[in-house]
């Protein structure tokens, strides 16, 4: 990433936390945007990417793809165009065991 800010390649970074290295990486990332100015969107993964996006100082979109919500208790819930962040301990995923053991099931 700091290769491609400092050859000018995009105005804006997309941050995906599953190829950033995590938290860590993804906190790295969010320092180099702030440094260069530009602004930090989410790539994939809106149940974490949401809670990484409330301490990067250059947030402007969460990409919300709602592919896991049948997996989740809880998925991400949208409101008035906003991403609601879950006031549950940690990340906030519990997986639905019950909908998992069904889906393993018939596979």
């Amino acid at each position: 990433m700091a290769k491609s800010i400092a050859a000018h390649a995009s105005d804006h970074v997309m941050l995906d936390v599953m190829k950033l290295g995590g938290v860590t990486g993804w906190l790295h990332a969010a320092a180099l945007a702030e440094a260069w100015g530009l602004l930090a969107s989410s790539h994939t993964f809106p149940e974490f990417s949401v809670h990484l996006l409330g301490v990067t100082p250059t947030c402007q979109w969460l990409e919300y793809l709602n592919h896991v919500d049948p997996i989740l208790t809880e998925p991400v819930r949208i409101k008035d165009g906003h991403a609601l962040i879950s006031d549950r301990p940690g990340s906030g995923l519990e997986w639905n065991e019950q909908v998992i053991q069904q889906w393993l099931a018939h596979s």
